[in-house]
C-alpha cells in the first residue's frame, strides 16, 4: 500500500516525498516570523490521494495538494498576512511543476483551530496529515480535541453542500473539462458525506463511508477520485439533481434552524447589510445554502454577491 495515495503507486509516493522534503527545506530557510509549522493535509495527508496513470504506466498526482500553515499563539493579523505572502511563491512554483494546485490554507492561529475544532475540515486534518516544516503536528494540534466522526454538527453538512454547490456553479461556467469532471465528482462525494453527517454515521475513512452508504454512484465517484479518467462519473445535470435532492433532505433534518441576534450580528458585521429578512438570524452558511439552492434550481449563473458571501463565510 502507498503512503499518500490509495492502492499501490510507488512513483506517486516518490513525487510527494520529494515535494515535502523540498518544500520543508524552502520554508525552513525562509525562517518566517510567527510561523510555528506546516503540515500536508487533504486527501494525500490521509493516504487517500488520487493518481493518474497513463497508457505507458507513468504516474502523476491528480488531486490538489493541501498544505496547512499554523502560527504561534502571538501571531497578529499582519503576521498572518506576511506568512501567506511568503508561502505564495512556493505554492505557485510547485503548482507549475506538478500540474495540480498546490495550496496553502490561510494561516491558522491556535485560537482559530480551537474555535473551529468541531468543523469537518479541522477534524479531518488532525486525523490525517504529514509533517512538513517547523513543529510536529502533535504539538501544533495540541489545542484541538479529537472528535468522533459521528458527532459532527448538522451545520457541517450544510457547509459541505455549500462548497459542493459552489463547485457545480463554477463548473457550469467553464469549458475546462477536467475542472468540470473533478467538481462533478466532488459533488457526488459531498452529497453522500452530507447525508452521513446528518444521520450521525460519518466515518473518517472513505472506504467505510462507501460501505455505509451502499450507493452505486458514490462508489463510482470514490473509484474516480483514486484513479481519475477523462470521463466524469455522471453528467452535470445528474449531479445538479442529486445536489438538490440532498439539500432538501439536509434542510428537512433541520437540527439548527434557530434564529439568533448573534448570527444576525455576524452577518451585519461582515456584509454591512441585513440581507434577506426571511433568513435574518440564521447561521450564515445556512443563509447561503438557501440562496444557492434557489440559484441552482433556477439554473442561474453564479451571482457575484453570492460568491462574495461564500468567500466570506466558507
Amino acid at each position: 500500500m502507498s503512503k499518500y495515495v490509495h492502492g499501490d503507486a510507488p512513483k506517486a509516493d516518490a513525487i510527494v516525498d520529494r515535494m515535502i522534503a523540498e518544500i520543508g527545506r524552502e520554508i525552513t530557510e525562509l525562517n518566517i516570523p510567527r510561523l510555528a509549522g506546516v503540515v500536508l493535509g487533504g486527501g494525500y495527508g490521509r493516504g487517500e490521494g488520487g493518481v493518474f496513470i497513463d497508457e505507458n504506466g507513468n504516474e502523476s498526482l491528480s488531486n490538489d495538494l493541501d498544505f496547512f500553515a499554523i502560527t504561534d499563539a502571538c501571531a497578529t493579523e499582519n503576521d498572518i498576512n506576511a506568512i501567506a505572502a511568503a508561502l505564495s511563491p512556493i505554492s505557485a512554483r510547485w503548482t507549475r511543476e506538478l500540474g495540480v494546485d498546490v495550496d496553502f490554507s490561510p494561516p491558522k492561529t491556535p485560537w482559530r483551530l480551537q474555535h473551529d475544532q468541531d468543523r469537518l475540515m479541522v477534524q479531518e486534518l488532525i486525523h490525517g496529515y504529514f509533517d512538513v516544516a517547523g513543529k510536529r503536528g502533535n504539538e501544533l494540534f495540541a489545542c484541538v480535541e479529537l472528535r468522533d466522526a459521528s458527532a459532527l454538527p448538522w451545520t457541517e453538512a450544510v457547509r459541505l453542500l455549500v462548497n459542493r454547490g459552489a463547485g457545480l456553479l463554477f463548473a457550469n461556467e467553464t469549458d475546462d473539462l477536467k475542472f468540470v469532471a473533478r467538481n462533478i465528482n466532488k459533488c457526488v462525494l459531498g452529497c453522500g458525506d452530507a447525508v452521513l453527517i446528518v444521520q450521525q454515521a460519518y466515518s473518517w475513512r472513505i472506504e467505510q463511508r462507501t460501505m455505509k452508504l451502499c450507493q452505486a454512484l458514490y462508489a463510482k465517484a470514490v473509484s474516480w477520485k483514486f484513479r481519475p479518467t477523462a470521463e466524469p462519473v455522471c453528467t452535470w445535470e445528474v449531479a445538479r439533481q442529486l445536489w438538490l435532492e440532498t439539500t432538501g433532505k439536509v434542510l428537512a433534518a433541520g437540527h439548527d434552524h434557530t434564529r439568533t441576534l448573534w448570527q444576525a450580528g455576524r452577518w451585519l458585521l461582515r456584509r454591512h447589510t441585513l440581507g434577506n429578512p426571511m433568513s435574518l438570524g440564521y447561521e450564515p452558511v445556512l443563509r447561503i445554502l438557501y440562496r444557492m439552492r434557489h440559484v441552482i434550481e433556477k439554473r442561474h449563473r453564479f451571482p457575484k454577491s453570492l460568491k462574495r458571501d461564500w468567500e466570506l463565510f466558507n
